[in-house]
């Protein structure tokens, strides 16, 4: 009769642990569905990308340029025609060095229009060129570097790194909504960064808990039919 009792009880917390686990497996199986529906690739909108020819470094290096604080790396890259040192310093700032080691200056609007406009199918259509420092970037970008954002009348934005000159993300429509998707697929809606988000793992502990007590309630049920 006590395991009767028992038992009865653990099927009404079977039942009442479903009910709380269908919202968080039910978010799941939507955002998973709707992410793995379209290659990442388009998401992060590689396919808008237009990829040129690199040319070769020439065989006279650049001079290296007279740091102002120590660096963190440096970097030798084309840039058009011309060989551009890139350093990255120890406190995560970047400047850019030409040839002869002159600093090269900082990406005005001008400058992040003109890259947008070779480097990206449609760059020309562009709706607003924004600014915006470290410490304010906007949400869909979440790296605290300066940057100006080029929205295109598409609804694409593309990001170029002021320090830097070159592209550092480009957000579609889609991956905007990707974004949201992967926030609720983790459970964090709000950073979309955490995937140790304690709602994610209380919801793996209680979907545990809950096949648990129904491996148990069928074992049960299947010896009691004997």
């Amino acid at each position: 009769m006590a395991k009767r009792t028992l038992m009865q009880r653990f099927a009404r917390w079977h039942i009442w642990l479903g009910w709380v686990i269908a919202v968080p497996m039910l978010l799941w199986m939507i955002s998973g569905l709707f992410m793995v529906s379209r290659p990442i690739e388009q998401v992060r909108g590689n396919h808008l990308r237009i990829e040129a020819a690199e040319l070769p470094l020439p065989a006279e290096l650049p001079e290296l340029p007279q740091l102002s604080q120590p660096a963190k790396s440096l970097s030798i890259a084309m840039d058009g025609d011309q060989p551009v040192i890139q350093a990255e310093m120890l406190d995560g700032t970047v400047a850019r060095y030409d040839r002869d080691g002159r600093q090269l200056p900082l990406l005005d609007e001008n400058a992040a229009r003109a890259l947008v406009a070779r480097q990206i199918v449609g760059g020309t259509a562009v709706e607003s060129a924004t600014f915006f420092a470290a410490d304010k970037v906007p949400f869909d970008f979440r790296r605290e570097t300066p940057v100006w954002r080029i929205a295109l009348k598409d609804g694409t934005r593309v990001y170029v790194g002021q320090q830097t000159g070159r592209i550092e993300a480009v957000r579609t429509r889609w991956w905007q909504v990707f974004d949201f998707m992967w926030g609720l697929h983790i459970l964090d809606p709000q950073t979309r960064e955490d995937t140790s988000h304690p709602l994610l793992i209380l919801a793996a502990v209680l979907g545990l808990v809950g096949t648990m007590l129904g491996c148990m309630l069928l074992f049960r049920r299947r010896k009691a039919k004997r």
